[in-house]
């Protein structure tokens, strides 16, 4: 089959792979679309991403397609069923795992980060990660419900309540679903702060009652004049000292900052305690997601949330290291692969 294998920093391969081994309990996915996500941008460029990568890796971890093969034991799932993967799999015996923490499994595998993923024309993985796809969801859609999931949990910290105010940072498409997510929770409210028009053009059309361009704006200012007199929630979704340290500056008392840019290893913040203190802030970051994928996939079908705005094309697997090693093209929003 054909694949992109990630053999290090800066090296990416398009070239034929053995096709996957199918166990008694796996499903062989024909993979139909895979998002490009900041975390393989991070494993491109040598950082460590949420979980640890061993060269040569088949890279890929939001995807969607059609069921190929089953195995023997594999009773719920047949051929020609349509599917996405919820990417990280659980041992369920150890002590995270038995103690509600299971995102933190010590076990864990992750399709794409520790094992093979969606970055080929085919993945086989543990059917207790397999979910059907809504009538309604294409597999685009449907490769976008594990970043969804991922930001379902960061929501769920921010403990959103309704008629508050909330601000987030950053247009990409996870601001933008973030976004939605907080109007969904209930906020009278929400701002979006983003330099690129574009991306406030979009943020508009889902719902933002401001967007805020902060590099030629006064950011306070404007929150002042569209009616933020308390911003009980930041959702940072860039992954930038700066950007997070703005958070921290614009959120009002008792307010969630939630951190869920996902900044390089060892970047730092400058963070004032008396800040803290004064405002009793909390600050709040979401790992993964810890058995949300559903809930996305929901929410994708019944159309109550748009994961299809914010993308910008969908490429062969040829174009996946140009789309990698290009920010400014990742800027124009987010990128599918079609193996």
């Amino acid at each position: 089959m054909k694949s992109a294998v990630f053999y290090g920093k800066h090296d990416i391969r398009i070239q034929e792979h053995e096709m996957p081994a199918v166990g008694p309990k796996d499903v062989l996915i024909r993979v139909k679309a895979c998002g490009v996500c900041g975390t393989d941008v991070h494993i491109y460029e040598g950082d460590k991403g949420a979980a640890e990568v061993a060269p040569p890796t088949i890279l890929g971890h939001e995807f969607s397609g059609i069921v190929e093969e089953v195995g023997e034991a594999v009773t719920d799932y047949r051929p020609g069923d349509r599917v996405c993967v919820d990417p990280n799999c659980y041992c369920g015996a150890c002590t995270p795992c038995r103690n509600g923490a299971a995102h933190y499994c010590e076990h864990m595998i992750g399709y794409g980060t520790t094992v093979n993923g969606g970055f080929a024309e085919y993945c086989a993985v543990n059917v207790r990660q397999v979910y059907r796809l809504g009538e309604r969801t294409s597999f685009e859609q449907g490769a976008m419900a594990e970043p969804v999931a991922c930001c379902l949990h960061g929501i769920d910290m921010c403990r959103i309540q309704p008629g508050s105010q909330a601000v987030v940072i950053g247009g990409g498409m996870i601001g933008l679903l973030m976004l939605q997510l907080a109007k969904l929770e209930g906020a009278a409210k929400v701002a979006l702060l983003e330099p690129v028009e574009e991306k406030r053009l979009v943020a508009a059309k889902l719902g933002a009652d401001v967007c805020i361009d902060p590099l030629q704006e006064d950011v306070k200012e404007q929150l002042h004049k569209a009616g933020f007199t308390w911003v009980n929630t930041v959702i940072e979704c860039v992954g930038r000292p700066a950007t997070i340290e703005q958070a921290i500056d614009i959120a009002g008392n008792k307010a969630v900052v939630m951190m869920f840019g996902l900044t390089k290893p060892d970047e730092t913040i400058a963070v004032k305690p008396f800040e803290i203190f004064k405002k009793e802030l909390e600050l709040k970051a979401s790992y993964i997601n810890p058995y949300t994928q559903k809930r996305a996939l929901d929410l994708i079908d019944t159309g109550r949330l748009d994961v299809s705005s914010m993308v910008y094309g969908t490429y062969g697997l040829e174009k996946l290291e140009e789309i990698l090693r290009d920010a400014q093209a990742r800027a124009k929003g987010k990128y599918i692969i079609c193996p």
